[in-house]
């Protein structure tokens, strides 16, 4: 049975392939999902931890339907995966003795999703996962390891937005432009869908897990291709906002910030959604007291203004287009706007969106089922061409400034595998030099920065507009910075070394390294770091 699982910041999509019918369908899990009518069944993406040491952990809508999600704990844990993959401000809980990761806790819930969902379907042949485009390798490489543990076949991982433009099934050759919008992120990418003249090309993404077996492939199916023709991204989303109206009702109502105000302002904002007035009314059997928030949607815009919320959603517009337009593809060329998550939802953002794009073009009826259904596409003969999302550079010292710095080596923009590799060459700057080191990172957007901490028990992130750029450093640490041994030792004044950068089908760095005096080959093939 094929199975996507859209794992997002504030709730969890599952969609299987009906063989019968032919369409995807979204599927409900007993006692994870949430039982609604608005909405399709989705699963709270919360975790709280029973027994540490033995992995024993309560998910989804269990957490809620045992309040365990409205009191102060450190074993309740939500929004954890913007903590995936991110450098922590802050301290996470021992709990049982052992040290908590949110990569852990992220683990248990897959798994434990996962668990509940093979029993119902017979056994899983094939899985994709969907993940934020603004991701850095650190995070697809925990999912990655996830998956090796999983009782999965086939696990193969695709990027939100490309997924989103699959579900909703539009016609090809159009461009399109996903505007995912979740608790976490916010994601703008622009797609473009060809139909592939090859009728037996095999289906690509980034394989996660292989198998024993593959899905047999029909070579009568007409087989599609999603290239993505620009990326932007930043770590918004409506956990935020949740949290700016947790604050507002503190400064003029007294209520505590705790994780049952949080609660009860992600209720009201979500009855903005539909309507101009909003309130909730909860009352302590306990402790007897009782809570009334009130908020309508001109004073919600007020708060979302003073936190500069649209300007955000302006930068990452302006920084989309701006690329855009490098590839000669104009405001008016973008064919229609697809808006996924559950912010999106939200009457003022769609009006910005209507700022830039005439009503006719923007589509918002599948916010939370388009991502996990059209990740079904990747089992069902859909191809996908990418390209990498950030540059990968070396760091060098910057005389001028007195301060060392990064250069790209391969930007932005470039498609993966690559073709043919980028040359670099270095030579020594000491007499008798036994050794080259440098030091390769991941490099993130020049625009700024996103800072995660924690204030009290939240995890929020605040914009950093310091212009540097954010780097993930990919091999600095002792005994891999080194990537050339000398032998005769290296002298100044020419090359000494050429180096070869690679990325593979999987996004990975390598190397090769060619000693040019000696003619031998030092390193080959390397994977620069093994990320974690």
């Amino acid at each position: 049975m094929a199975i996507a699982i859209d794992f997002g910041t504030s709730n969890t999509v599952i969609a299987r392939w009906n063989p019968v019918t032919q369409q995807p369908e979204t599927l409900t899990l007993p006692g994870l999902s949430i039982q609604q009518s608005l909405n399709p069944p989705l699963i709270p993406s919360l975790v709280y931890v029973e027994e540490a040491t033995q992995g024993k952990v309560l998910v989804g809508q269990q957490v809620r339907d045992r309040g365990l999600d409205l009191k102060d704990d450190t074993r309740f844990f939500r929004s954890f995966k913007r903590g995936i993959g991110a450098d922590i401000q802050g301290f996470l809980p021992e709990l049982d003795g052992q040290s908590v990761s949110f990569e852990k806790v992220g683990q248990w819930f897959l798994a434990s999703v996962i668990q509940q969902l093979a029993p119902l379907e017979g056994g899983l042949d094939s899985l994709v996962l969907t993940v934020p485009v603004d991701s850095f390798e650190t995070y697809r490489h925990w999912l990655g390891k996830v998956c090796q543990a999983l009782p999965v076949e086939q696990v193969r991982m695709l990027d939100e937005p490309t997924a989103a433009a699959l579900g909703y099934g539009l016609a090809d050759q159009e461009i399109l432009l996903v505007i995912d919008f979740g608790g976490g992120t916010l994601d703008l990418s622009l797609v473009q869908l060809n139909k592939s003249a090859s009728g037996n090309t095999k289906p690509v993404g980034f394989l996660l897990k292989w198998g024993n077996k593959s899905l047999a492939e029909n070579s009568q199916q007409q087989v599609k291709t999603a290239r993505v023709l620009a990326k932007a991204g930043q770590n918004l989303g409506g956990t935020d906002i949740d949290a700016w109206l947790v604050d507002y009702f503190a400064q003029n109502q007294g209520l505590a910030v705790s994780p049952l105000t949080t609660r009860l302002a992600e209720r009201v904002k979500i009855q903005l959604s539909t309507q101009n007035q909003a309130s909730e009314v909860y009352f302590d059997d306990e402790t007897f007291e009782s809570y009334e928030l009130e908020l309508n949607r001109e004073t919600l815009d007020t708060i979302l203004k003073e936190h500069a919320f649209f300007e955000q959603l302006d930068d990452s517009m302006k920084n989309l287009l701006q690329q855009a337009r490098r590839q000669g593809i104009e405001l008016t060329d973008i064919n229609a706007v697809l808006l996924v998550g559950g912010t999106v939802q939200l009457p003022s953002v769609q009006t910005w969106v209507k700022q830039y794009f005439a009503p006719d073009k923007i589509r918002c009826e599948r916010p939370f089922e388009a991502i996990a259904q059209g990740a079904l596409q990747l089992t069902q003969g859909v191809e996908i061409k990418d390209f990498l999302y950030h540059s990968y550079g070396v760091r060098y010292w910057d005389r001028r400034h007195q301060r060392h710095s990064w250069h790209p080596i391969i930007k932005a923009g470039q498609a993966y595998p690559m073709s043919q590799p980028v040359e670099l060459f270095l030579g020594a700057s000491l007499e008798n030099q036994p050794s080259i080191e440098l030091i390769m990172g991941e490099l993130g957007q020049d625009t700024g920065s996103t800072e995660v901490y924690f204030d009290g028990d939240r995890l929020i992130t605040r914009r950093l507009h310091s212009g540097e750029t954010s780097v993930k450093p990919l091999n600095d640490k002792e005994g891999a910075r080194t990537i050339a041994q000398l032998t005769p030792p290296g002298y100044p004044g020419s090359d000494r070394i050429k180096i070869l950068f690679q990325i593979d089908e999987q996004r990975f760095l390598r190397i090769t390294v060619e000693d040019l005096l000696t003619n031998e080959t030092l390193l080959e093939n390397q994977l620069v770091a093994q990320l974690s």
